[in-house]
């Protein structure tokens, strides 16, 4: 990481295997309930290529816009680390990088994400960690739900 930049880190524990937990993140049905997916949005598209070198795009429809967000995945390796380029399309920068990395506990696991961006976009670096926060709470409730379903 160099002086321009600047890395923030969230983590969250599931009651679910690293497996479950790291398939949600790339199945689309599943990612467009709680990837970007905001309370007063609704998203609209969720295309995800699961392959190292695929992309992603997740559009949330929200009452100020549409919110883009898009990548390339740069490492998989199911079910344990996750490495994405990320940007919102809005704006025009550099990628940012995501690192997910998920290590069993017991019968759940904890999933820790880094977020590397522009000092630049350092203003927002609290709203990103915020974002990021409700995309993990996303993640537990659809699990939950999903869990609920199969029992």
């Amino acid at each position: 990481m160099s002086a321009n930049t600047i890395k923030l880190h969230v983590d969250h524990t599931y009651n679910a295997p690293p497996s479950v937990v790291y398939d949600a993140w790339l199945n689309p049905q599943i990612a467009r309930r709680f990837l970007f997916a905001t309370k007063d949005g609704h998203v609209i598209r969720a295309e995800i290529d699961p392959h190292v070198g695929g992309r992603f795009l997740i559009i949330d429809r929200r009452p100020t816009g549409d919110a883009c967000h898009c990548g390339i995945f740069l490492e998989l390796r199911r079910p344990r680390r996750m490495v994405f380029s990320f940007s919102a399309e809005e704006h025009d920068h550099n990628p940012d990088r995501v690192e997910i990395d998920i290590e069993p506990l017991g019968e759940g696991c904890r999933l820790t994400l880094s977020h590397e961006m522009c000092a630049e976009w350092g203003a927002f670096e609290e709203k990103t960690r915020q974002g990021w926060t409700n995309v993990m709470d996303g993640l537990e409730r659809v699990l939950e739900q999903t869990d609920r379903l199969a029992s």
